[in-house]
C-alpha cells in the first residue's frame, strides 16, 4: 500500500516477554490506535533488559538516530527496580545525561503524599528522565513516560501503558487512516490465490492479503483489501468478487 503517512516501530523491552512468562498486549493495543490515526506501523521488535541491546535497537529504529522509522514507541523497563534500565539506555542512545526531572518529582511526591506513602529512593528512580525529554502524562499511576527525538518511552504494565498512549496521541501528527474491506469466502486459500494475485497486480497501490480460518470443519479465507482511497478499495473489491464469481 503506497502511503505518505508517518512510519513507526514498537520496541518491547523485557526478559519476561522473551521467556514467555508475560504475554504482551501493548503492541496489539497500540497497533490499533496507530492504524486509526494514519500512522503506519512497520516493525515490532522485542529485546531483553540489556543496556546495549536497547541502545542498538533504538539506533536502528529511530530516524533521528539514523534508523528506519519516523516514530518509535517503547514499552517496559521504566519502573523503580534495578532491572528497569530503559531510561538510562535511551539517554545513552541520544547522547544526553539523565537526571531527576523536577516536574516528574513533583508529580510523584504529590501522588505518594496523598496516599500517605513515603517517597523512597527507589520510587524516586521513576523521576529520572533524559535531559531534553518531554514528559508523557500517566493518569493511572503518576510516574510519567517521556518523549525524546522520535522515541516515546512508556511503561510495560498494560493499564499504565494505555493511559500514556491516551495522553500521547493528541501530540502526534496523524496521517490518513486506511480504508479496509473484507470479503469472506468459504474456500481455502489455495482456491482463491490465483484470483487474488491477479487483482493485487492490477491494484498495486493497495494492500491485498488473505487470512485463512476454520469454522465448524469448513475451511475459509478472509480476503482483506486496504488502501487510502476508498474508491480504489471498492473497485478492487468489485474486481476480486467478479474474478472469484461471488
Amino acid at each position: 500500500m503506497q502511503s505518505d503517512n508517518p512510519t513507526a516501530a514498537i520496541l518491547l523491552i523485557g526478559d519476561e516477554l522473551l521467556s514467555g512468562r508475560t504475554r504482551d498486549s501493548n503492541a496489539h493495543h497500540l497497533a490499533g490506535v496507530l492504524n486509526g490515526i494514519g500512522i503506519d506501523l512497520r516493525e515490532i521488535r522485542v529485546v531483553a533488559d540489556e543496556h546495549a541491546a536497547i541502545v542498538s535497537a533504538l539506533r536502528a529504529l529511530d530516524r533521528t538516530l539514523g534508523g528506519a522509522w519516523d516514530l518509535v514507541f517503547t514499552s517496559g523497563g521504566i519502573g523503580p527496580t534495578h532491572d528497569d534500565i530503559t531510561a538510562d539506555a535511551v539517554a545513552d542512545a541520544f547522547g544526553t545525561p539523565i537526571e531527576i526531572n523536577e516536574d516528574a518529582r513533583r508529580v510523584l511526591v504529590e501522588r505518594w503524599a496523598a496516599r500517605g506513602v513515603e517517597m523512597t529512593e527507589n520510587r524516586l528512580r521513576m523521576a529520572r528522565i533524559p535531559v531534553g525529554a518531554t514528559l508523557i502524562e500517566n493518569a493511572a499511576s503518576a510516574a510519567p513516560g517521556f518523549s525524546i527525538g522520535g522515541t516515546h518511552v512508556m511503561a510495560g504494565v498494560p493499564e499504565v501503558f494505555r493511559s500514556m498512549v491516551e495522553a500521547l496521541v493528541p501530540r502526534l501528527n496523524p496521517g490518513r487512516p486506511p480504508v479496509s474491506h473484507t470479503i469472506e469466502v468459504d474456500r481455502p486459500e489455495s482456491e482463491v490465490a490465483d484470483g487474488l494475485r491477479e487483482v493485487a497486480r492490477a491494484f498495486a497501490d493497495l494492500s491485498l492479503g488473505s487470512y485463512p480460518f476454520s469454522r465448524e470443519g469448513v475451511y475459509g479465507t478472509n480476503l482483506v483489501i486496504r488502501g487510502l482511497d476508498g474508491q480504489r478499495v471498492a473497485a478492487a473489491a468489485a474486481a476480486l468478487g467478479a474474478r472469484l464469481g461471488l
